[in-house]
């Protein structure tokens, strides 16, 4: 495999098994770092957890200007309980689809982030330089890079973000955020034949659960985003049938726009739900937007060969990135989702990316890296 080979480098990074729990990313990541500094990198990994380690590479950075940062993580989630036709690990490449765990999400990206960032620097070094943040632990609501904002002290700043997560190599500007939430309900143990002499947890828990399905942001549209959205995922509580519950439990997954304030939202949600219910908040990550007219999105618009004020523009996604947490460390820095991979197969059974997606893809970031003035 060389380090240009686009194609070899997704199915090396597929071989290793990243998945999440536990994530051991950090031979990954060695490897990744490995061949980086080979290539004239300064690299750094950067302690996460045990065996799993971040990577912050860097090439032609000036303080002058800012450098474009290209970020993805290494974990991928589990394989699941159905059985795959191709080793998930193999990287077996049919009908021009490569497939293995992460080959969409987003082991793909990662390589091409990688050989993009070689490349742009055969012909001398970019106006802007390249910053490469690739993290552990994003699969279950980016605690990795929210670890490494808070403990690494030489982000330095950026003129433009990009996230290698899948688009189909189509540019989204902006997702929602996420507030994910267990609520807790307590009460008083008794035999089932006495009921008075308890408290039912449940019907606490069920008069919440009710509570939340009638709960009004009072926020206006979004006009990329749309409007905030929430539901009840899980719920559970109770020893038997035979007892009155002391405890119950159930989460919440509030998906949220521009428009909504966390903090405000997370006081707003106690007071409407009352003293009966305790909040814990087990993921909190931001909308990401970025306007449309900015200069780095435009120029990002243009290496995709997206005219401006084509139809079907400006694009947002469903899901959560890392560009949550990264957009706010650089001081709200133009952010684009921008990768290879196939969003409807992440996360799936004989889960593929096109071969020949992975090939535009290095020539986009390329493009962005080694020609991206800004205007």
């Amino acid at each position: 495999m060389k380090a240009k080979d686009v194609i070899g480098l997704t199915q090396r990074l597929i071989a290793f098994n990243t998945v999440n729990p536990p994530g051991n990313e950090s031979e990954l990541a060695t490897f990744i770092g490995n061949l980086l500094a080979e290539n004239g990198f300064n690299v750094e990994l950067i302690p996460f957890e045990k065996k799993r380690l971040h990577l912050v590479a860097e090439k032609g950075c000036s303080n002058e200007k800012p450098p474009v940062v290209f970020s993805g993580h290494f974990d991928t989630v589990p394989i699941g309980a159905s059985s795959w036709t191709f080793n998930p690990f193999g990287g077996q490449i049919k009908d021009g689809k490569l497939y293995g765990r992460g080959a969409s999400d987003m082991k793909g990206g990662l390589a091409c982030m990688i050989v993009a960032a070689i490349l742009a620097f055969e012909k001398g070094t970019p106006a802007y330089g390249i910053r490469l943040i690739f993290t552990s632990g994003e699969e279950l609501g980016c605690q990795g890079a929210a670890q490494l904002v808070e403990m690494y002290k030489n982000l330095g700043k950026a003129s433009g973000i990009v996230i290698g997560e899948p688009t189909n190599n189509i540019p989204a500007i902006g997702h929602k955020g996420g507030l994910y939430l267990k609520l807790r309900t307590r009460g008083i143990t008794a035999h089932s034949s006495m009921p008075q002499m308890g408290d039912n947890a449940i019907y606490k828990a069920a008069r919440a659960v009710l509570k939340v399905e009638k709960f009004d942001f009072g926020v206006e549209k979004d006009p990329l985003l749309g409007m905030p959205t929430i539901n009840v995922g899980t719920i559970s509580g109770g020893m038997n049938i035979n007892s009155v519950p002391d405890h119950a439990e159930f989460t919440i997954d509030i998906r949220t726009t521009t428009k909504v304030n966390h903090r405000n939202l997370l006081r707003e949600l106690k007071l409407f739900l009352g003293d009966e219910v305790t909040v814990e908040t087990l993921v909190n990550l931001q909308a990401v937007s970025t306007d449309e007219n900015n200069a780095f999105v435009k120029m990002v618009y243009s290496h995709c060969g997206i005219l401006s004020n084509a139809e079907g523009f400006p694009k947002s996604l469903p899901y959560l990135t890392d560009g949550s947490v990264l957009q706010v460390a650089y001081n709200n820095a133009p952010t684009i989702i921008l990768g290879p991979g196939q969003a409807e197969m992440a996360h799936k059974t004989d889960e593929f990316c096109y071969t020949e997606n992975l090939v535009r893809a290095v020539e986009i970031y390329k493009n962005i890296i080694s020609k991206g003035e800004l205007q």
